[in-house]
C-alpha cells in the first residue's frame, strides 16, 4: 500500500534503520536518530542502484514521487539518474569556477606580454571597480545581454560616458576569450551595439601656436625643480614620445655617440598585439644628447634615465604633468605631458612643412608600407634625422624668442 502523510508522521525511530515501502521503488529510510530519508531503488544492466531523494519534511511526499517519476522517465529514455545527477553536479561546479572574474582574470594575465604597464594597470582597475563588484561572482555561462547592460548602465548612471563604452569593450574582449576557451557559447556584447550614447572624443590638451610653445619652453628652462623631472620638461619637446615611454628610458638603450634611442616593442603601445617586434628608433638631436649627458652622472649608474625615488624604480607617471602644474599649467586644459605629440605634429607639418608621412612615423604610428608591414624602423630615417634636429634648432629660436620664418613647400629640407 501507498505510504500516507498520517503514516509518515506516525513512523518512529527503531534501533535500526529500517524501509517504508511507498511504490514503484520509492521508500522512506527511518534512521535510528529519527532522520527519514527518502530513496528510490532502481536497476540498470541488471544493476540494482540507489538515488537520494531528499529528506522528510523538507521533501514531502508529494516531491519525493514527483522527483520518482521523474527518473523513471529518465531511465524510460535509457539514461541513468545517479550518472544524470552526478553530470549536472560537475557542470554546476564548472560554472561556478568559471565565473566572469575568474575568467576576465585569466584574460588579463593572458594579455600582459602585449600591453604596456599603464594598459594593464587601468583595465584591471576598470573591472575591479566596475564590474566584478556587479557581476564578477556569475558564471560566465549565465550572462546575456541584459545582465551586461544592467552593469554597463549603472557606470553610465555616475556620468562616466567614456568609462561604460571602454567597459564594454573590455568585457567584449573577456567574452570572446571564453567564447575561444570553450566556456561561453557566444559574445552578447555585439546585441548591445548602439545602447549606449556615442561618447565625445577628448583631445588631450596641446599648446601648437608658436608664441605659446617658446613661452612654454623658457617656463620649463627655468623651472624650479629635480634634475631628473628638469630634464625630462626639456626633453620631452625634443623627442616627442610617449609620456610611458619617456619616464621609462633606460640608459642601455641610448646610444649618445651615434645620437640614437632604440624604444623595445614591446614598451610601445599595442606594438606587440600588433607583431610588431622591432624596436622604435628615435634620432636625437645634439641638444637632445647634451641634457643626457648632463643628466647621466646622476643616473647614469643605474637602469633608468629618470629614476624615482627608488633608484631601481622609473620616476612617478605625474611627473611630467606635475612638473607643468608647477609652472602654472592647467592639465585639463592646457598642455599636458602628452600634448608634445600634437605640439610637434602639428608644428612640423604646418610651419616647417615636413611631410606627415614622416611625421607620423617618427611618432611610432603603425602606418602601413607598400609591402603591408606595420612599421618599419629605418624607414625615412634620413629624413627623420633631418627633421628631429629642424624641430630643435627651431625650438631652439622659439625659447630664445627669436623672429621665426616659415619654411616655404614641403618635405625636409
Amino acid at each position: 500500500m501507498p505510504l500516507t502523510e498520517t503514516q509518515i508522521k506516525a513512523l518512529k525511530p527503531g534501533e535500526k534503520a529500517r524501509k517504508a515501502a511507498d511504490e514503484k521503488g520509492l521508500y522512506l529510510l527511518v534512521q535510528p536518530g529519527g532522520g527519514k530519508l527518502w530513496r528510490l531503488k532502481y536497476r540498470v544492466d541488471g544493476k540494482e542502484k540507489l538515488l537520494a531523494l531528499g529528506a522528510y519534511p523538507d521533501v514531502s511526499l508529494k516531491m519525493a514521487r514527483e522527483r520518482r517519476d521523474e527518473a523513471r522517465r529518465l531511465l524510460a529514455d535509457g539514461i541513468d539518474p545517479s550518472e544524470q545527477r552526478k553530470a549536472e553536479a560537475k557542470a554546476r561546479a564548472e560554472a561556478s569556477g568559471n565565473t566572469f572574474e575568474k575568467i576576465a582574470r585569466e584574460w588579463h594575465t593572458k594579455m600582459l606580454p602585449t600591453w604596456v604597464e599603464g594598459t594593464a594597470n587601468n583595465t584591471l582597475r576598470r573591472m575591479e571597480i566596475s564590474i566584478f563588484p556587479v557581476i564578477g561572482h556569475k558564471p560566465m555561462a549565465d550572462l546575456g545581454a541584459p545582465e551586461l547592460l544592467s552593469t554597463i548602465r549603472r557606470i553610465e548612471a555616475s556620468g562616466k560616458l567614456e568609462t561604460a563604452h571602454r567597459a564594454l569593450q573590455i568585457c567584449g574582449q573577456v567574452f570572446r576569450y571564453a567564447v575561444a576557451t570553450g566556456r561561453a557559447e557566444r559574445d552578447p556584447t555585439g546585441d548591445l551595439r548602439g545602447a549606449l550614447p556615442p561618447a565625445r572624443k577628448k583631445h588631450r590638451p596641446a599648446i601648437t601656436t608658436p608664441p605659446e610653445v617658446g613661452a612654454l619652453l623658457r617656463s620649463i628652462e627655468v623651472f624650479k625643480g629635480t634634475l631628473i623631472v628638469h630634464s625630462a620638461l626639456m626633453l620631452s619637446p625634443l623627442v616627442f614620445v610617449r609620456p610611458g615611454e619617456l619616464r621609462k628610458a633606460e640608459w642601455a638603450e641610448i646610444d649618445l655617440e651615434k645620437g640614437e634611442w632604440n624604444i623595445p616593442a614591446e614598451r610601445m603601445k599595442g606594438w606587440v598585439r600588433k607583431g610588431i617586434t622591432t624596436p622604435h628608433l628615435v634620432p636625437l638631436a645634439p641638444q637632445a644628447v647634451a641634457i643626457l649627458r648632463n643628466l647621466h652622472p646622476l643616473t647614469g649608474r643605474g637602469v633608468y634615465v629618470f629614476a624615482g625615488r627608488d633608484p631601481k624604480q622609473p620616476m612617478s607617471n605625474a611627473a611630467v604633468n606635475a612638473g607643468l602644474r608647477r609652472m602654472g599649467y592647467d592639465t585639463k586644459t592646457e598642455m599636458t605631458g602628452h600634448g608634445f605629440r600634437a605640439m610637434a605634429r602639428t608644428i612640423l607639418h604646418e610651419e616647417l612643412g615636413v611631410d606627415r608621412e614622416v611625421i607620423e612615423h617618427q611618432l611610432a604610428h603603425a602606418v602601413p608600407d607598400a609591402l603591408g608591414t606595420a612599421y618599419n624602423r629605418t624607414k625615412f630615417i634620413k629624413d627623420r634625422r633631418r627633421m628631429m634636429d629642424l624641430w630643435a634648432d627651431y625650438l631652439g629660436r622659439l625659447k630664445a624668442g627669436a623672429e621665426v620664418v616659415e619654411l616655404p613647400g614641403r618635405g625636409v629640407a
